[in-house]
């Protein structure tokens, strides 16, 4: 097979991933002078000019828009990774309190676990290892605190693709979400949390940024030494400037959240994930020289991993696929296989060039 001629792979990495043409395309047009009005990049910008200004508060204003975020919420674009918010959720959300509930569906929880045990007790409600981290715990099963200070879940998990498809409720605790590879994905009832934190760089634009939403009656009572940057309160009260931003990033966030408004918003964004992730569940399910191990009803729309009959056949398999301009399917390095990572920006064109590769590499290799 020879590598399709196309300016653009299919980029199916699971972060940082692909981000939509036409932001990179506008975001080209304005590289070196923002709307032909500035005379500068937005990278050259003060971070307190008029212009990155509005261009901060025109971002913020189409993320709530978006997800229809409450007024009593904040919205912080900070430095780093949600990686870093596994210790600054429990630095800004235990108020005191010396317990917080995590559930355990696969690697992110159980890095978030880690990070939160340096500074409270936690207790894990529930946990799907049991069987791999093939399936989102029912919460019928879960054994909640009354005296934890939050219930932390990771919504998605990138690496083993497992996705809730229900919001848990946990009553008067509030609820915090790792939502970093499938948030902008579908609708979110924002008022039943009260923190979500997600990296920027699956959905939302380059790696770099990370966005959260919290309640703003959690916030303001941080554990002694939380540094600065990682108080959400004098973030919060900051416009999230205490430090200089990742300017450009939020930039092409703004961006991008331009682009998903432009597609009517999230419930239609919806709409075709659910046919990408239907085209592609439905060919594995079809036949036995691909599988997939996650229970049915938890497969992530997102992320989507499989493995072939014979894994000795993994290498020829990517091989292929990069030359047909199908990138980053291998998986990831803890559980193997291949795993295609469907996020917005992956067009439902180049799902079906996956599942028509699929389907020619099974008859020349079955």
């Amino acid at each position: 097979m020879d590598r399709v001629s196309v300016e653009r792979v299919y980029n199916f990495g699971s972060g940082p991933a692909a981000i939509p043409v036409e932001v990179l395309e506008k975001a080209k047009g304005e590289l070196t002078n923002w709307h032909n009005a500035a005379g500068m990049s937005v990278m050259e910008m003060s971070h307190r000019g008029a212009e990155f200004t509005k261009i901060a508060a025109d971002a913020e204003r189409d993320l709530r828009t978006l997800l229809a975020i409450p007024g009593n919420y904040k919205v912080l674009f900070l430095q780093g990774g949600a990686s870093m918010h596994f210790a600054a959720v429990p630095m800004n959300l235990l108020r005191g309190m010396k317990k917080a509930d995590y559930v355990n569906t696969g690697e992110w929880s159980k890095k978030a676990i880690a990070e939160a045990k340096k500074f409270c007790e936690v207790n894990v409600v529930a946990s799907s290892e049991d069987k791999n981290f093939t399936y989102a715990p029912k919460q019928s099963t879960w054994k909640l605190s009354a005296d934890a200070a939050y219930v932390h879940y990771c919504s998605n998990e990138t690496i083993g693709g497992v996705e809730f498809q229900w919001t848990p409720e946990t009553g008067k605790v509030p609820l915090v979400s790792d939502m970093s590879s499938h948030i902008l994905s579908r609708p979110v009832e924002v008022s039943k949390y009260g923190c979500i934190y997600a990296g920027a760089q699956k959905n939302i634009g380059p790696a770099g940024l990370v966005v959260v939403i919290v309640r703003e009656d959690l916030i303001g009572n941080v554990l002694p030494g939380t540094p600065t940057v990682l108080d959400y309160k004098k973030m919060a009260e900051a416009d999230s400037m205490i430090n200089t931003p990742p300017t450009f990033a939020v930039y092409l966030a703004g961006l991008t959240f331009q682009w998903l408004l432009e597609r009517g918003g999230l419930a239609a964004v919806e709409k075709v994930n659910v046919r990408k992730a239907k085209l592609l569940y439905d060919y594995i399910d079809s036949q036995d020289f691909y599988s997939n191990p996650i229970a049915k009803e938890d497969r992530s729309r997102m992320n989507v991993p499989f493995r072939l009959r014979d894994e000795k056949l993994d290498a020829k398999f990517l091989e292929q696929a990069e030359a047909r301009g199908l990138s980053q399917l291998k998986g990831h390095r803890s559980v193997g296989g291949m795993r295609a990572s469907i996020y917005n920006a992956l067009p439902y064109e180049g799902v079906e060039a996956l599942v028509g590769y699929m389907q020619e590499f099974a008859r020349a290799n079955g």
